[in-house]
């Protein structure tokens, strides 16, 4: 079949009230991907001439997502007529009359690839069929429709579970909802459907008792693989898919070289890019845009989103947001990189350090207990514990620069916007709140009071006041 002879429709009309959420259930991410995302991806390598997605509940938020994940796609909104049919009948409009055949997809059946289909359409041309579906065999086949076929194997009808009788609940053959259609006879039978059905609604399934009626041939394909046409309806099914992409994807990082120690506590999603020789440990996730370059080593227990890591960093029990992290460098354990961290090749940032919008110079280290806000730390400055960057009047962000090679004392303070000259010192418990020039140390003095005997008398009978009054009387053998 060429390209130009085919169109496909996506039906994203359902309110999925299974799911029990304000986002409409063919957005619900899988693997940083909405489901709706996962089934433009396979109509688009389908190659077709026109897809169209139908849609109707949370019409505006679905459609935004459509128009992110699928290039030229036609948007059809459902109207009051409920049911899979009308879906098929609104958009059979707006696919050209010299199309041939209509595939048709269902937006909460991620997994569903485009090989699968392929096969199936391919099959459908052999046979010259009207219509060819895919099926698939549950051993509990509750919910499905069952797929009815005559002893030479030739389909007659689909039945929904609602309206078949007991013997055809038997039936463990159910219907996957995926077709193959000729454009002609789907313009032929849709307008008749009816809403005479437990449901009330026009089911897509009633053509393949109108095909079947009219000599025309109706086939179904049986996916061995269940899981490849599962959909979602609610949350357990939706971790199940997500369980069973997950730990394709970490199978196939792991063909490519990279070490991955415990797969079933490590997640990514499909947009991450890993190098070889990368390492993660147990309780690593890795979400959106991620790129991890050979020989670093992320985990134990870290989650990265969007993040740049160069090769041999070292990140560990951390949290990781839209930063940057050259090779070399080394982050945590136990410290958050906020958006607009960049780390350069050597630096490190230790233990209980939170950076944001923050550049940390090739070799740099801000050890531990820290925040690093709006700042830029220069080549080879080492920022003492217990600092701060007070970077926020109220109003505005403003920015600290310390140069490079500067030692910054423990416990400090830089009220921004202020700069630290080249190789400059701070000693511990300073507020610097001017500049300070190159090579300077900057020391804010304390005069330190001291009043004898205050505990004796302020806090009389304490162990304080006690161990004081022994000290006093205990000769010193020292």
């Amino acid at each position: 079949m060429s390209p130009s002879s085919l169109a496909v429709v996506v039906l994203a009309a359902g309110a999925g009230t299974r799911m029990k959420s304000a986002t409409p259930k063919v957005l619900h991410p899988l693997a940083g991907i909405p489901l709706i995302g996962h089934v433009l991806s396979t109509a688009e390598a389908l190659n077709p001439q026109q897809t169209v997605v139908v849609v109707r509940h949370e019409a505006e938020q679905v459609s935004e997502a459509v128009d992110t994940w699928a290039d030229n796609a036609h948007i059809v909104h459902q109207d009051d007529i409920p049911g899979t049919g009308r879906a098929v009948e609104l958009a059979l409009e707006k696919i050209p009359s010299d199309v041939d055949n209509v595939v048709i997809l269902s937006a909460d059946v991620p997994l569903l690839d485009s090989e699968t289909i392929g096969a199936m359409i391919g099959f459908h041309q052999e046979a010259e069929a009207g219509v060819t579906l895919l099926s698939t065999i549950h051993e509990d086949p509750t919910g499905y429709g069952r797929i009815i076929r005559r002893d030479d194997g030739i389909v007659t009808a689909i039945v929904e579970e609602v309206d078949a009788d007991e013997q055809q609940r038997a039936i463990h053959e159910v219907n996957a909802g995926v077709y193959v259609a000729r454009r002609d006879i789907l313009a032929h039978a849709l307008p008749s459907l009816t809403t005479a059905n437990a449901q009330g609604e026009k089911y897509l399934t009633d053509v393949v008792g109108q095909v079947a009626t009219q000599s025309g041939v109706v086939h179904a394909v049986v996916v061995e693989d269940s899981w490849l046409v599962e959909g979602v309806n609610d949350r357990i099914q939706l971790q199940r898919m997500q369980r069973r992409l997950n730990t394709m994807i970490v199978r196939g990082w792991q063909r490519d070289g990279v070490s991955i120690k415990a797969p079933e506590s490590v997640w990514i999603d499909l947009s991450v890019q890993l190098d070889q020789d990368v390492t993660l440990l147990p309780g690593v996730t890795l979400e959106g845009s991620c790129h991890i370059d050979n020989g670093a080593t992320i985990g134990p227990d870290c989650t990265l989103s969007h993040a740049r890591v160069g090769a041999g960093a070292r990140i560990q029990r951390s949290v990781v947001d839209s930063a940057v992290i050259a090779a070399g460098a080394t982050v945590g354990p136990f410290a958050y990189l906020r958006p607009g961290t960049v780390i350069n090749e050597g630096g490190k940032v230790g233990a209980f350090v939170e950076t944001k919008n923050a550049t940390i110079g090739r070799g740099a280290k801000v050890p531990h207990l820290s925040y690093i806000g709006d700042a830029d730390i220069g080549e080879g400055a080492n920022i003492g514990a217990g600092s701060i960057t007070a970077n926020y009047d109220g109003v505005n962000k403003h920015r600290t620069v310390i140069g490079p090679h500067a030692k910054t004392g423990s416990d400090n303070v830089f009220v921004a916007p202020v700069e630290v000259g080249a190789g400059a010192y701070t000693a511990a418990g300073t507020t610097i709140r001017r500049n300070v020039p190159a090579g300077a140390l900057a020391v804010a003095p304390v005069s330190v009071r001291t009043i004898d005997g205050w505990v004796g008398t302020n806090r009389p009978g304490t162990a304080a006041a006690e161990a004081a009054e022994n000290s006093r009387t205990t000769p010193d053998t020292h």
